[in-house]
């Protein structure tokens, strides 16, 4: 039995949610967003509670039950609250700077990284040093902040790079003589 499909997802207030055949919308004030659910799974709404439940005992169907009941609860979550990344820059020269739709980074290379944002998402920097990512969909962040990480992951034996803000970087001894 699912440990997360059989809790209800819970509406907030000034989010709508509504489902259309297979085609389930949520719409907040960050915006609307809508998913495709699959066959194994019924989705009921029922007052402010979204309920889950499989259509068969088949493993498929236990899979995507909690599943979908995640999907589901992190959209609602996304129209209402949206979601947040943050990331950190260490070392000597390392910064970044949002000019225009395009996020500026030096990381120590021959030339500046740039990072064109997407709509979807909004990028900020209150320093040098830190890069803050905001949008609705949880999975499109998280993306976006690994593909901004990946230019300069942080490295073991300085710390130096870009990681998130609740990495812990596993510090190794340097040579010795």
């Amino acid at each position: 039995m699912s440990r997360v499909g059989k809790y209800p997802v819970l509406v907030p207030n000034g989010v709508s949610v509504s489902l259309a055949g297979s085609e389930f919308s949520a719409k907040g004030k960050l915006g609307t967003s809508s998913l495709k659910l699959v066959d194994d799974v019924e989705t009921t709404i029922e007052g402010n509670h979204v309920w889950v439940k499989p259509r068969s005992e088949s493993k498929r169907a236990r899979m995507m039950w909690g599943t979908t009941r995640a999907l589901i609860n992190n959209m609602v979550k996304g129209v209402s609250e949206g979601f947040t990344v943050n990331l950190e820059i260490n070392g000597v020269g390392y910064r970044a700077a949002v000019q225009g739709k395009t996020l500026q980074l030096q990381l120590g290379f021959s030339h500046d990284v740039n990072f064109p944002i997407p709509d979807d998402v909004s990028i900020k920097c209150e320093k040098p040093t830190s890069i803050s990512i905001t949008g609705k969909d949880r999975q499109r962040v998280g993306q976006i902040a690994a593909e901004i990480r990946a230019f300069r992951g942080p490295e073991p034996y300085k710390g130096k790079g870009v990681k998130y803000e609740t990495e812990t970087i596993l510090r190794k001894e340097g040579k010795k003589k």
